[in-house]
């Protein structure tokens, strides 16, 4: 195809051959409702791409997600509602509005500044859209760490946020004295909260250092599978059924698999 706009023609008509009288049965019945977890699946499939650096991934599974959302778009416009168009048209629209000092007379001096436009041209939408919080935008249904980022940044965005980084940390410290406080008075709804209290003021921390705290907590959770995945590996080799190792034994293995990871990272 010679054009990206030919090729993208191509797969919006191939969805619509999928979707008619004669096409094929699995995609005719889908409803917005059945494809909700796919598009879920697709964005979660192209995180790990670019999680990987995986090139190759990340051009499958942004074909995948584009795929998904030509899809939701063939349903709308079957009933009558918005299609392809539409989308394209508003999106468009949406992103020369929010670009002010490209499309426009706007003048921005820094990515702050240009941030906080943004945030004041997304609150006029907002009045407009009858909303009554900067933060009404924010999805329910993201990841608690993603959703807890993103609520922060808004805010940030307004001028509510720490000065300075020393401030979270000790903010960190109070919160897990309270939590500490609460575990001492098994008061278990008390200790829920506080626990709470300290994912969320870890991921303002996160936030403040410019580390992402759901990629930051994937990494950790698979640095966890791959050495304990050593523990097993010895325990395998040592003829010892896994729930008979010794706590001792098992850290031992632990520590080995540090090690090994230090040594790998070093250059040749």
């Amino acid at each position: 195809m010679n054009t990206c706009l030919e090729a993208f023609r191509a797969v919006v008509e191939l969805v619509k051959t999928l979707r008619a009288p004669d096409g094929c049965p699995w995609d005719r019945e889908q409803t917005l409702e059945s494809i909700t977890p796919y598009i879920l699946e697709e964005c979660h499939e192209l995180l790990e791409a670019l999680a990987r650096r995986d090139e190759s991934g990340i051009c499958e599974e942004s074909g995948d997600l584009l795929f998904q959302i030509v899809f939701l778009a063939q349903i709308e416009a079957e009933a009558g509602r918005f299609g392809m168009k539409e989308i394209l048209e508003r999106i468009h629209a949406k992103m020369v509005s929010r670009h002010p000092h490209v499309f426009g007379d706007a003048a921005v001096h820094d990515v702050e500044t240009v941030l906080a436009n943004w945030e004041k041209l997304k609150a006029a939408e907002q009045d407009k859209q009858h909303r009554t919080s900067i933060l009404d935008g924010v999805p329910s249904s993201l990841p608690a760490l993603s959703r807890a980022a993103a609520v922060q940044r808004k805010a940030a965005r307004v001028g509510f946020d720490w000065s300075d980084i020393r401030d979270v940390l000790e903010k960190v410290a109070e919160e897990i004295d309270e939590l500490r406080e609460a575990e001492a008075a098994r008061d278990q709804t008390a200790i829920r909260e506080e626990f709470g209290d300290i994912l969320f003021a870890l991921v303002n921390l996160a936030r403040k250092s410019g580390i992402d705290p759901e990629q930051a907590l994937t990494a950790s959770t698979e640095k966890f599978i791959r050495r304990f995945h050593h523990i097993e590996g010895q325990a395998v080799r040592s003829a010892t059924p896994l729930g008979d190792c010794s706590l001792e034994t098992m850290d031992r293995w632990w520590d080995e698999a540090k090690a090994l990871e230090r040594t790998e990272a070093q250059p040749g």
